[in-house]
C-alpha cells in the first residue's frame, strides 16, 4: 500500500491545498494520506490565524487520514531545518511518496541542483566565499548555483522542494518525490480567481473582504469565527517590547545573538510597531525573515542552548485521524522508530514542554484563547468517522 505524505502549514487551508491533495489522490488510488502540519506558528515566523485544532478538523474533512504535528523548533525554522524535521517524521511513519507544490514543476532540474549541492566539492566553498562578502545565506546559495550551473533556485516552493529532496537523499530515506505545479504566486497579496495565496487570503480577511471563492465551503465557518481578529505579529509586539525593556539576561537565540539584541533594546523606544522594529535592524545580509524568526524565538524563550538540545524529532504527536488512519497506526506502531503520542504529557519531553509554553504565548492573543488552551491536553487526537 502506498503511504502519501504532504507537508503544509494551512494558514489557512485554501483551494490550492485542496488541488494539491486531489492531484495526489489522482496519482495514488486507495492510499493512506498523511499530513505533517505546523501548529501555532509558521515558517515565516508568523502566528497561524487558525488554531491547530481547527486546522486539524479542516484537514480531516478535506480527506487526510492522519494529521501529525511538526514541532515548533522545525515548523518555524529555515527551509533546511523545516524539511529535515518533516521528512524525518514522514520516514518514521512509513511514507512511501512525498507530494509537494513546485513553481517549476521540474523534478529533473530540482534533483540536479540538489545533487550539485550535496556532491560538488566546489559548492560549499563558494557559498562560504559569498557569505564572507556580506551576502545572506539564500543569496549566497543561489550565487554558488549560478557559478556552477548558470541556474538557480529562487522561488519559495522550489526552495522548499529542494530542501525536502536534500533531506531525503542525505539520510537515504526510501521516499519517492512528486511535484505538483503551483498555479499561483506564493507571495501574492492580491486575491485571484479561485486559487489564491494564503498571504492574500489573510490580508483579505484582515480587510473584511469576501474570500468565499478562495477556500472550500467547510473552511468558511472557521474563518468567520476569527474575522474580527486575524492574528499577526503586530499582536505580539507589546510582549516583545516588554521583554526588551525589562530583561537583561545573557541568553542568545537562533537568528538573534547578543549584539542584535542590544540593537533591538536600543531601538525599541524609537519604534511603534513590529515592522518598524525589524526594519530598524535589518541589513543587506540580515533579512527581515531572519530577524522575525529571532524575535519569535526570543518571545518564546527558545534559546540556542535549547535548540542544540532539540536537533532531532524524538516523537510523533497525533493531532487527528479517521478510521483508516487509526488502522494504519495500529499496523505500524510496533515497528515505528519514534514513540506515538496521543495523550499530551509535557513533563515527559522537553520539546513537548516547549510546545506547551509556545501554545500559552500563542493563545495570549487568540480570540478564543481562554477557551482552547486546555485543548493541548484534552482535544487531541481529533477523531473523524
Amino acid at each position: 500500500m502506498k503511504v502519501v505524505g504532504i507537508i503544509a502549514e494551512f494558514n489557512p487551508f485554501h483551494n490550492g491545498h485542496l488541488y494539491l491533495l486531489n492531484k495526489a489522490k489522482e496519482m495514488f488510488d486507495n492510499a493512506i494520506y498523511i499530513l505533517i502540519m505546523s501548529g501555532n506558528f509558521t515558517q515565516r515566523a508568523e502566528p497561524s490565524i487558525l488554531d491547530k485544532k481547527s486546522k486539524t478538523e479542516i484537514a480531516l474533512t478535506a480527506g487526510f487520514d492522519l494529521v501529525i504535528e511538526l514541532p515548533f523548533p522545525f515548523a518555524t525554522a529555515s527551509s533546511e531545518i523545516f524539511a529535515a524535521g518533516a521528512t524525518c517524521l514522514a520516514k518514521s511513519l512509513g511514507v512511501t511518496d512525498l507530494v509537494f507544490g513546485s513553481e517549476s514543476n521540474d523534478l529533473t532540474y530540482l534533483l540536479k541542483m540538489v545533487d550539485i549541492e550535496l556532491n560538488n566539492s566546489n559548492f560549499d566553498p563558494l557559498v562560504r566565499v559569498y557569505l564572507a562578502s556580506g551576502m545572506n545565506y539564500p543569496t549566497a546559495r543561489n550565487a554558488a548555483f549560478l557559478d556552477l550551473t548558470n541556474e538557480s533556485i529562487k522561488l519559495p516552493n522550489d526552495i522548499l522542494a529542494s530542501s525536502y529532496i536534500k533531506a531525503i537523499k542525505k539520510n537515504n530515506y526510501k521516499i519517492n518525490v512528486h511535484a505538483i505545479k503551483r498555479t499561483n504566486d506564493y507571495n501574492s497579496n492580491v486575491l485571484e480567481s479561485d486559487i489564491s495565496s494564503a498571504s492574500s487570503i489573510r490580508k483579505a480577511l484582515a480587510k473584511n473582504e469576501n474570500i468565499k471563492d478562495q477556500v472550500p465551503s467547510y473552511v468558511l465557518p472557521y474563518l468567520e469565527k476569527i474575522k474580527d481578529k486575524v492574528l499577526t505579529n503586530e499582536d505580539y509586539f507589546k510582549y516583545i517590547k516588554y521583554k526588551l525593556l525589562t530583561e537583561d539576561n545573557e541568553n542568545e537565540y537562533p537568528s538573534l545573538d547578543r549584539s542584535l539584541i542590544n540593537k533591538l533594546k536600543k531601538n525599541i523606544n524609537n519604534v511603534t510597531s513590529y515592522d518598524e522594529l525589524i526594519n530598524s535592524v535589518k541589513t543587506k545580509n540580515l533579512t527581515y525573515r531572519k530577524v522575525a524568526r529571532g524575535l519569535l524565538y526570543y518571545l518564546c524563550n527558545y534559546t540556542k542552548e535549547k535548540r542544540d538540545m532539540m536537533e532531532n524529532v524524538n516523537y510523533i504527536r497525533i493531532l487527528g485521524l479517521n478510521k483508516k488512519g487509526q488502522n494504519y497506526l495500529n499496523k505500524i506502531k510496533k515497528d515505528c522508530p519514534l514513540p506515538l503520542i496521543s495523550k499530551f504529557t509535557r513533563e515527559k519531553d522537553e520539546m513537548l514542554e516547549l510546545e506547551y509554553k509556545v501554545s500559552l504565548i500563542y493563545y495570549l492573543e487568540h480570540i478564543n484563547g481562554n477557551n482552547i488552551i486546555n485543548d493541548e491536553f484534552r482535544a487531541f487526537p481529533i477523531r473523524k468517522e
